[in-house]
């Protein structure tokens, strides 16, 4: 069972939301690779499209050359007008298929286009440009028209006296180039998002191989420390980790091992000591007996400190009896149909004799209807005793201890609820966590072996109850026991005390 209990908490650990080391490599490296993405992207997306538009620029430059500013000077030079030389240039011109040639008259009118149609006077900004250039040259790029997108480079063409006399233009268009550089980075885009892919995935696998064998490990070494001696570590590879698994698996195993020895030492070493101490009480009683008027004074009260001191080496070894039984998980209950109140009452009835002799004194409210449960009668017993003990001892005498009882319902079930509250010196909020644990005292001072409470909290859960204790230090501490009826009681409580 306990087995199916660690293969489950295991399977559940590896289903938990990424946190820790796995949280914080994915941050680092999926972070730093899309960062690095990005600025590739970026780059390459630049670089391309400097690459296309340089390509587009060379042939408008090439189109638009010195020599073919000198071709339209010399025929103005020579006489010509600039229409006769731009009809022959566009006659002549070479480059229809991929750009358009204007020539501009003086008044920015397209006195020619290479295209063959009629343009009307529009802007032109790279003509404007030229025009306020030292270099009589201008660039533009953008959308003519509203729509299309051009590169357009504009030469002004000067006569012999360096007046202005027109200009050349030449265009090509660039939205078909815009749409490749987009398709290109598309396709960047979509290798890096594959890449990125395979890079979470091998992560993922490093993580799957790696992180979570440790976090197995972890688990089990929690388990481990918290007393569960039969959880094992599956190892996965033959690796570093692996052998980690192999480690810590063995480590449980011998631990397992002593812990088996140590319980079968306690539990030798108290049956062999229960013979004896009833013995030797058996017979310090029998010479108490009758015989005080026979003895000396030394003598007698001599027999009631052994028998006192055997009793409570007698409880004591009661004690680690029941903790052997818990340890190897052999504590059992002899169940059957008990009034659970009952049993309380008839331990307050011993109780409070001798929280009276002691100087306490004892408030109780307790319903006297039937309280029927299937329950072990002197295991109950042994709760109730145990709580009480306790709350004796760390009260302080004059002070009042209470005890309440009271039927509720919970998770659909019918319940009584035993409060026990006292008046003493409280439990710590560093110590109260621990109270419940095996050795563990809170207060060094008051005589206890530290396994009491730890018997009664697993008599309890094997009723299928709880028990809860709340503290405050200084004022005192309540315990509040619930366990399961088999049937409602009547609810018609009574106090009495």
């Amino acid at each position: 069972m306990k087995k199916d209990f660690n293969t489950l908490l295991i399977q559940k650990l590896k289903t938990k939301k990424v946190e820790g080391i796995t949280r914080r490599w994915l941050i680092l490296i999926i972070g730093l690779i899309v960062l690095l993405f990005i600025i590739v992207f970026i780059l390459g997306t630049a670089a391309i499209k400097t690459y296309y538009y340089n390509s587009v620029e060379k042939i408008v430059l090439s189109s638009v050359s010195d020599s073919t500013v000198n071709y339209f000077e010399n025929c103005i030079n020579n006489g010509e007008s600039l229409e006769s030389a731009a009809a022959l240039f566009i006659d002549s011109y070479s480059n229809k298929d991929s750009t358009t040639a204007w020539i501009i008259d003086n008044d920015g009118n397209v006195v020619i286009s290479s295209n063959g149609f009629a343009v009307d006077k529009q802007d032109m900004p790279d003509y404007v440009q030229a025009q306020k250039s030292d270099d009589d040259s201008g660039k533009f790029v953008g959308r003519v028209y509203g729509h299309q997108k051009v590169m357009a480079v504009t030469r002004i063409i000067r006569n012999s006296d360096g007046i202005e006399v027109g200009a050349v233009r030449i265009m090509a268009g660039i939205s078909h180039v815009d749409e490749q550089i987009a398709t290109l980075c598309l396709i960047i885009a979509l290798v890096f998002i594959f890449v990125l892919a395979i890079i979470i995935l091998s992560n993922l696998y490093f993580i799957r191989t790696i992180i979570n064998p440790l976090k197995e490990v972890n688990q089990a070494t929690k388990l481990i420390a918290q007393g569960n001696l039969d959880v094992r570590i599956e190892k996965h590879y033959n690796d570093e980790i692996g052998d980690l698994a192999d480690s810590i698996n063995t480590m449980a195993t011998e631990i397992a091992t002593a812990d088996k020895m140590k319980n079968d030492f306690i539990s030798t070493i108290s049956h062999e000591l229960r013979t004896p101490l009833t013995s030797i009480k058996g017979w310090g009683e029998t010479l108490t007996i009758g015989n005080q008027d026979t003895m000396d004074e030394i003598t007698y009260k001599g027999l009631q400190v052994i028998v006192k001191e055997a009793g409570r080496l007698e409880g004591f070894v009661e004690e680690l009896l029941d903790f052997s039984r818990l340890q190897s998980g052999r504590m059992t209950l002899r169940l059957a149909k008990t009034d659970i109140l009952a049993e309380l009452e008839e331990t307050l009835f011993t109780f409070i004799e001798r929280a009276v002799r002691e100087g306490y004194e004892v408030k109780y409210s307790i319903p006297e209807v039937p309280s029927v449960a299937n329950a072990d009668a002197n295991r109950l017993k042994q709760v109730f005793m145990n709580i009480l003990d306790n709350a004796l001892k760390y009260s302080r005498p004059g002070s009042k201890i209470f005890v309440k009882a009271q039927f509720i319902k919970k998770d659909g079930g019918d319940f009584v609820k035993i409060s026990i509250a006292d008046q003493g010196c409280g439990i710590s909020a560093d110590d109260l966590p621990h109270v419940k644990e095996k050795f563990y005292k809170a207060n060094v001072s008051v005589k206890g072996s530290g396994i009491g409470l730890a018997v009664t909290t697993e008599i309890v859960n094997l009723h299928n109850g709880t028990l809860d204790i709340d503290s405050v230090e200084g004022k005192g501490t309540l315990v509040t026991i619930c366990l399961p009826l088999l049937e409602p009681p009547a609810y018609n409580d009574k106090t009495e005390g």
